[in-house]
């Protein structure tokens, strides 16, 4: 990769300061070993959060909690979060760092286990984005789900579409990698959907519920 690039894509990388709650929530999920999204892909979701004006967003895994303050800073003061995830370790984390940002209780619904499970006690077509960043092998299940619950207009952000830089290269073929790049690929075909692969962080994949 030519230099002017490498630089080009570090200044995208630093050209937004997270607040500094939200580095100490991606601090703790590296230690808990959940990577957080990177920040530019985290001023992504604030944006995309803001531009659908999204009262009702759901998060397929919480982390230690940074996405979900970034999508927070999005949405509207009367919006609220549906974060899901299994690992009640990382859930604790990030209502730590919800309370720490200020964020009123009522803004945010933590729930705990089966991501596939809770996705199907959620009703159709009420939720303006859905956030998927979770265990990749699920992510085919999880997609389905989301596009059913958003509203027509409503978008979906699948994190980690570029997989380490692996998905755009054919000699990569592990299972993961393979399933990311051939969802991707549906996505993109997908005629319910208006998509874009953003490289920021490691790649988002960024679709409107038509």
């Amino acid at each position: 990769m030519a230099a002017a690039k490498v630089s080009s894509i570090a200044y995208v990388e630093d050209f937004i300061t997270p607040h500094p709650v939200i580095e100490r929530a991606q601090r703790r999920g590296e230690e808990l070993g959940a990577p957080p999204v990177s920040t530019s892909a985290g001023a992504t979701l604030r944006l995309l959060a803001s531009a659908v004006a999204a009262r009702h967003v759901v998060e397929i895994g919480t982390g230690a909690g940074s996405s979900g303050l970034w999508l927070l800073q999005g949405m509207p003061r009367d919006g609220i979060l549906t974060s899901i995830d299994s690992d009640p370790e990382h859930q604790r984390a990030a209502k730590e760092a919800f309370a720490e940002a200020g964020i009123p209780t009522q803004r945010t619904r933590v729930i705990s286990g089966d991501a596939a499970q809770v996705l199907g006690r959620l009703t159709d077509g009420a939720y303006d984005l859905v956030l998927v960043d979770a265990d990749k092998e699920s992510y085919p299940v999880y997609v389905e789900e989301a596009i059913r619950l958003l509203r027509t207009g409503g978008v979906l952000v699948l994190d980690n579409m570029l997989w380490h830089d692996k998905v755009a290269d054919p000699a990569s073929r592990d299972e993961v990698t393979t399933l990311l790049r051939d969802l991707g690929k549906s996505l993109r075909d997908d005629d319910r959907l208006l998509p874009a692969l953003l490289p920021v962080g490691d790649g988002l994949l960024v679709a409107v519920k038509r």
